[in-house]
């Protein structure tokens, strides 16, 4: 049974990460129409199973590689702006955080200096704050 199963699945794409998601997504979705009683819930849940078994299934292996990569990337682009948010919020009681007017560069500065010149490091542009 297991040599007919990986001769049905040779060429084909198999199961990545915005698969497994998917399912994820599917079961939470089950789970809720359970409780809420939805049927939209439950039909919802049943699309995005099929939808992933037929990405699973799909012998467009380029199409389905590009569809997980963007999904890589913007997963990777959401963790980064976490990163930096938290950073930031663990940095807020030292530092105030200024855009230079001119080209947008986020200036660090150290809080209770008083009116301070500020130079951005990236267009030497210089105005004045109070930290």
């Amino acid at each position: 049974m297991k040599e007919k199963v990986q001769r049905f699945m040779m060429g084909r794409y198999g199961f990545d990460e915005l698969s497994k998601v998917y399912l994820g997504v599917t079961i939470v979705l089950m789970i809720l129409s359970m409780f809420v009683k939805s049927s939209l819930l439950y039909v919802l849940a049943l699309l995005l199973l099929v939808y992933s078994y037929y990405r699973a299934f799909s012998k467009n292996i380029a199409k389905r590689q590009t569809e997980n990569q963007k999904f890589l990337n913007s997963r990777y682009q959401g963790v980064v702006s976490w990163n930096k948010f938290k950073n930031r919020q663990a940095q807020k009681k030292i530092y105030r955080f200024y855009k230079c007017p001119q080209c947008k560069q986020t200036v660090r500065v150290p809080k209770g200096k008083g009116k301070i010149c500020i130079t951005c490091p990236k267009c030497q542009t210089e105005f004045i704050k109070k930290s």
